[in-house]
């Protein structure tokens, strides 16, 4: 969709931070020397057909690239599109409270929103919130010689295509994965930002080699990833053995090309996990090899279940997967 922007004179404000040059997690303006704004919004199709959980979900996703940011969301306003002639206000009711209810756990304020009809429910939000302009986190800094740490698992893009064609339990699914999905990425940031955290960026829906290869690019570095050391859902690995995948998959191994390369002995049902599109997924943080066991210690002791899973080297951009 990039090429849509194509011909489109780029932003020429000294006080724009954060454009779209990194393909970052959101844009940050500064508007004093103190406070810069962030700015993001995202939206999705149902991944379950609980109305509460989508809620949930889709505002965890949106307000996670606020926390990308290193920064605190403040404020934020609904995206919705309903089916309002099919489908009963009652479920629109719950998706909406569910959203709420995760932008209150976020410490953000719920401030209005916009609606249209569509055959299809989506519900997303916009974000705005702040950051100290001279402490901005952004996934083009990492550095050789850092370690790279995932706060959830992957596989989520499989499991929901398993969920609607019902070859995966819902209850399982309910109990292993929706709980983590639906965490707000706020524990895991607020413990990275106590240490030299240079970079960091959140895994959706490019997967896990998309984004960590957005990551090399910025920086120009290569990343070094330990298939072995990545978490995995319950149950992902077996649907593709299945012959279940997304429709994303081809198209985030061809946004790829040759800057994915695969070392490791993998089965191509293996393999699909490097590239499975994500909905609100973990942090991948990169911060200095030294401090890595301390991070962490410091995510566990807040209830993150985080996976160190590789290290930055110097080199062309790439993913290499060991």
């Amino acid at each position: 969709m990039s090429g849509a922007l194509a011909g489109l004179a780029a932003p020429n404000d000294p006080n724009l931070l954060v454009g779209i040059e990194t393909s970052d997690d959101a844009a940050v303006y500064r508007l004093t020397d103190e406070i810069a704004m962030i700015n993001t919004v995202d939206f999705i199709t149902p991944p379950v057909d609980d109305p509460y959980w989508f809620g949930q979900i889709s505002a965890a996703n949106s307000i996670s690239d606020v926390y990308s940011m290193g920064g605190r969301p403040l404020t934020a306003l609904n995206v919705v599109m309903f089916p309002s002639k099919h489908l009963d206000m009652g479920v629109l009711r719950d998706i909406l409270r569910g959203g709420h209810d995760k932008v209150v756990e976020a410490g953000a304020v719920l401030v209005g929103g916009h609606t249209i009809d569509d055959d299809e429910p989506k519900y997303g939000l916009s974000v705005s919130g702040v950051v100290h302009p001279e402490h901005i986190i952004t996934n083009a800094a990492a550095r050789p010689g850092d370690a790279l740490i995932l706060t959830k698992p992957i596989g989520t893009g499989v499991i929901f295509n398993a969920l609607r064609a019902g070859k995966i339990p819902y209850a399982g699914v309910e109990r292993d994965v929706l709980p983590t999905v639906a965490a707000l990425n706020k524990a895991a940031m607020e413990a990275a930002l106590a240490f030299d955290l240079h970079s960091c960026t959140d895994v959706t829906g490019f997967g896990l080699a998309g984004h960590a290869f957005e990551m090399a690019a910025g920086s120009g570095t290569r990343i070094v990833l330990n298939f072995g050391a990545v978490p995995i859902y319950p149950g992902a690995l077996e649907m593709y053995r299945k012959g279940v995948s997304t429709g994303n998959n081809p198209k985030n191994r061809a946004m790829l090309g040759d800057a994915l390369e695969i070392r490791a002995k993998l089965s191509a049902e293996e393999a699909e996990l490097l590239v499975d599109p994500q909905t609100s997924g973990g942090l991948l943080l990169a911060l200095p090899e030294a401090e890595a066991d301390a991070l962490m210690a410091t995510l566990s002791s807040r209830g993150v279940s985080a996976s160190r899973i590789g290290v930055v080297e110097a080199g062309k951009p790439a993913v290499i997967v060991a």
